[in-house]
């Protein structure tokens, strides 16, 4: 299971960013931004691994790339992804969201939370999923084909007093069946936390942005010596 954590060199992110400021995002091919590393990471891990459907890569909203997903179909590998895009679904005339909204609650899941105070709660989340026939955005239909994925929405029935409602809507390219499928999937989502973790002791702890280092193999050996 893999999380998209790749090293960029220091001045191919410059070059990202004085690009961005130049031309619409939008209309930059995805082999031009910094969310390519997405899209190495999938082949990277694919090869060292050696056996693509073991691989699963986790992703939050930063992830929810079309391209992502029709690269690990490439490769044979596998995806849960947090979304933040409401695609065209279908024969293209509505959204996943349109999809979804006409799904009922399949089920009920209770996870261990913290408050804004730092005080454990509990979430009891409404379980909805539905393979849905997924559409590439408009601009890249003659590139990239549709896709039949399963979106999964798992979400609290009312808002909580002292912390965010928590709100999580999944693209998957696995099989979901049932509610303990659903469930299987939100938690190798929730998994992130802890890389998100260790993603902070490498920044705030180790100040490992702080280095200065000019090669990507120099910030390669570093990152290795923080987290032997």
């Amino acid at each position: 299971m893999t999380d998209g954590g790749q090293i960029l060199d220091p001045e191919e992110i410059q070059g990202t960013a004085a690009l961005k400021k130049k031309i619409n995002p939008t209309r930059v091919p995805i082999e031009k931004k910094e969310s390519i590393r997405w899209l190495d990471n999938v082949r990277q891990s694919t090869e060292l691994l050696g056996d693509p459907g073991r691989c699963v890569h986790v992703g939050d909203r930063e992830s929810d790339i079309y391209e992502l997903f029709c690269a690990a179909r490439e490769a044979g590998a596998h995806f849960v992804i947090r979304t933040c895009v409401n695609r065209l679904a279908g024969d293209g005339d509505h959204t996943i969201a349109d999809e979804m909204d006409e799904v009922a609650v399949k089920g009920l899941h209770c996870i261990d939370v913290r408050n804004s105070n730092g005080d454990p709660d509990e979430a009891v989340l409404e379980i909805r999923y539905r393979k849905i026939c997924v559409l590439p955005p408009i601009g890249k239909q003659k590139r990239y084909p549709a896709l039949t994925l399963t979106v999964i929405h798992a979400e609290e029935r009312v808002t909580p007093k002292n912390r965010k409602k928590i709100e999580w809507k999944l693209i998957t390219d696995l099989p979901v069946s049932s509610r303990t499928d659903a469930i299987e999937k939100l938690e190798w989502y929730a998994l992130r936390w802890k890389i998100e973790v260790f993603h902070k002791i490498l920044k705030s702890g180790c100040k490992a942005e702080e280095s200065k280092l000019r090669t990507a193999q120099r910030l390669t050996n570093l990152i290795s010596l923080f987290a032997s």
